[in-house]
């Protein structure tokens, strides 16, 4: 799909969105009357107002038909853009649930990763050292039991994506497994003892469970499971069923929701099935002004669909965007200082702090992860587990699965149990799918390698730097991805951050063959549209030269592609070099360097030349350290910035 397809939603929103211009009013003169006063100023707005819908016109406050309808839009587009946001979560349950029952019916199947998960499973960020196990509790009338094995992390979450309860090492079991009854909608009957009570606002739920490895198999918490895992009616404890149980490592399954205006049916799925309450009737409201309303049926006509397929580009985009690049620093472990991101900020798994929801990182989460539990947000100290992640290196780049990265894991790693590194696909959020079954590197790979001070150096790159094979985890070369590392069992220092992890370090411009150091036109596309620059390192210069090499022909050809892409755009090319040298030479040689680019495509490729200028930067933006021969190759460099 070209990127200018893929951004329409941008430009919608920004065109539906935008701010107002106001121009004068040509009603006729309203003669004064006897009982006039002077109205205050700003309570009244003029007839003819210029917006970015278009021209609206009033007569003395009442639209014309025509303006009506273009008001109109915009508020359904603001109720779906809001609902797309907000219902991100309701359709990512959607998904789960339909992903489980392909394996068997509710109730009565259980699926399990007897291998682990691996990187065929499309599955929200999902580990691969974690045994996964999940169930769909569909409830009817009367409560339901769910006996659970031991020594796992478990909880439920109800149909609108929210907690329930947990089981198992943070459940009021204690790890020691046991029995829970869930308690349907309503429920008003009696309540044996003898059960860990739940009451759930939703008949459908997702019952999920990790257990642990044991001497590096699986085979205990498989076992454990299906000699204890139960689920029936409370009518059937005398005699309760059996479960079957599915071995789901190594096929392929989806449990990832719709990204495009299909997410809607989705959202409707749920409302259709559950009832209403326990949800917020203000995302329900949304709901209902774009047709999704409780036993009706869900048909948007056909200027209805179009809002629709608008506002899902827009809210599609706009998740991406606050996961990847959040402007709020409370998404930021430390802020200002690193790029790692945390999923709860200041703990709260229900993303409300001082009495305030923020909807923004609610809806990037569930569009990047799943699973709501406590267990997972508060300070449990060696329990649970912890997690940072990031979309960009030390530099604030997007991680590119073309180039090389480092990244350094301290000494006295605070970690009870074990930390892990495990990649993830930009676009289906995950396991990156490499040759290697499992994209992830932790402490309990026995080959990992430890520095004499007790650290790591942790390596991702398409190919293995030269003797850290046993430290490096597989890129793909034209795929963007992102990590998240784990703690399990985190301690103190970990808390306090008086430990924390090195950021991911750019290393070198990974190559293999004569033309590897070219980008190609959606990479530059993308990365120029989204963080408004992108370095080119397949433009080659002689040393101290101002002569572009033969081979350059490549990028030099995707950046032409790009100027095709995006014809609006216009475009600084900015030359930047090492600092071996004095600052007037170099700044000489970087300009003429920017001059030589923007000579080549405006001669060789036809780009017109008001689109482009060149400017030097000598070694004044370093991306690396000058100190090294690695760090001076990465500064050497053209920049694409985009230009006003």
């Amino acid at each position: 799909m070209k990127l200018s397809n893929r951004l329409a939603g941008v430009a919608c929103f920004a065109a539906i969105m935008g701010g107002m211009s106001l121009s004068p009013s040509w009603a006729q003169e309203v003669p004064r009357m006897e009982m006039a006063t002077v109205f205050p100023e700003g309570i009244t707005t003029p007839d003819n107002i210029q917006t970015r819908v278009g021209e609206l016109n009033f007569f003395d406050g009442v639209p014309d038909v025509e303006s009506a309808q273009k008001v109109y839009n915009l508020l359904d587009f603001t109720h779906a853009y809001q609902a797309f946001l907000d219902g991100t979560k309701i359709a990512s349950m959607d998904a789960i649930r339909k992903g489980i029952l392909e394996f068997g019916p509710a109730n009565t199947t259980a699926v399990l990763f007897e291998g682990l998960m691996d990187s065929k499973a499309l599955f929200l960020t999902a580990n691969t050292t974690s045994v996964y196990m999940f169930s769909w509790l569909e409830l009817g009338d009367e409560p339901m039991v769910i006996e659970t094995p031991p020594n796992v992390l478990g909880f439920i979450n109800d149909h609108w994506f929210r907690y329930v309860i947990d089981f198992g090492n943070l459940g009021p079991d204690e790890g020691q497994g046991g029995k829970f009854l869930v308690l349907p909608p309503g429920y008003e009957g009696e309540v044996p003892d003898g059960y860990h009570v739940a009451r759930t606002n939703t008949f459908g739920n997702w019952v999920i469970w990790r257990g642990y490895q044991k001497d590096g198999t699986t085979d205990l918490a498989i076992s454990q499971t299906k000699e204890m895992f139960r689920m029936y009616p409370l009518s059937q404890k005398d005699n309760p069923p059996e479960m079957t149980f599915v071995n789901a490592s190594g096929q392929e399954m989806n449990t990832i929701h719709r990204m495009d205006a299909e997410i809607f049916n989705e959202i409707n799925d749920v409302v259709q099935a559950e009832s209403l309450m326990g949800e917020n009737p203000e995302l329900l409201g949304h709901l209902a002004a774009i047709g999704i309303v409780k036993g009706q049926p869900f048909e948007p006509d056909e200027r209805m669909q179009a809002i629709l397929e608008a506002a899902a580009k827009a809210g599609s985009v706009t998740v991406k965007t606050i996961i990847s690049k959040p402007k709020d620093e409370r998404f930021y472990w430390y802020p200002g200082e690193s790029y790692w991101q945390t999923a709860f900020p200041g703990g709260a798994y229900t993303w409300e702090l001082d009495g305030v929801s923020i909807q923004d990182i609610r809806a990037a989460f569930h569009f990047y992860a799943t699973g709501i539990t406590p267990a997972m947000a508060l300070k449990k100290v060696g329990k649970g587990s912890q997690y940072a992640f990031t979309y960009v290196d030390s530099n604030g780049n997007p991680l590119d699965g073309s180039k090389t990265y480092k990244v350094n894991v301290p000494a006295d790693v605070p970690a009870k149990d074990f930390w892990s590194f495990t990649l993830y696909d930009n676009q289906t959020r995950s396991m990156l799918q490499t040759d290697a079954q499992f994209p992830a590197i932790g402490s309990n790979d026995t080959g990992v390698v430890q520095n004499e001070d007790g650290s790591y150096d942790i390596y991702f790159a398409p190919e293995a730097p030269e003797g850290k094979e046993s430290n490096w985890v597989q890129t793909v070369p034209g795929k963007g991805w992102n990590t998240i590392f784990r703690l399990y069992g985190p301690l103190e220092s970990w808390f306090d951050q008086t430990w924390r992890p090195g950021d991911i370090e750019l290393v070198e411009y990974a190559s293999s063959g004569a033309s590897s150091n070219a980008e190609t036109a959606e990479d530059i596309t993308l990365r120029i549209t989204v963080d408004g620059r992108v370095a080119v390192y397949g433009v080659q210069f002689d040393t101290g030269s101002t002569s572009i090499q033969p081979g350059s022909e490549e990028t030099l050809a995707a950046i032409a592609e790009m100027m095709a892409e995006l014809p609006d755009l216009k475009v600084a090319v900015v030359g930047h070099t090492d600092d071996v040298g004095g600052y007037d030479s170099n700044l000489d040689l970087s300009k003429q360097r920017a001059d030589a680019v923007v000579a080549d495509l405006v001669n060789s490729y036809g780009i017109d030349s008001a689109r482009l200028f060149a400017a030097g930067a000598s070694f004044l933006a370093p991306i690396a350290s000058n100190e090294t021969e690695e760090g001076r190759a990465l500064n050497r460099r053209v920049e694409l910035v985009r230009a006003p």
